[in-house]
């Protein structure tokens, strides 16, 4: 688990689970994925698969114009809509 960007409004955390040792060739998938908290919100989503590929992509996009912390959180605000699952403190 690693926390990849922390704003006022959002915050996205990355879980890389590294793929089974026991298993090789091609079945040997890399699990993971991206949890992104909108914090006002208070709402949460975690991605795995093809959309968190494409949402590390256009993040990497994102990057390279090296974007404000207020166009982060534009691009972070497009997976509100997705968002379903209350955040819950422990």
């Amino acid at each position: 688990m690693q926390m990849l960007y922390n704003s006022d409004s959002f915050a996205v955390v990355m879980f890389d689970v590294p793929a089974d040792a026991s298993i090789t060739g091609n079945d040997a998938l890399s699990r993971g994925g991206y949890e992104i908290v909108d914090k006002f919100a208070r709402k949460e989503i975690f991605i795995e698969g093809a959309l968190a590929q494409r949402f590390k992509e256009g993040v990497e996009a994102l990057i390279e114009t090296e974007p404000s912390e207020e166009e982060v959180d534009e691009y972070l605000g497009r997976f509100s809509s997705l968002m379903h699952h209350p955040v819950v403190l422990h």
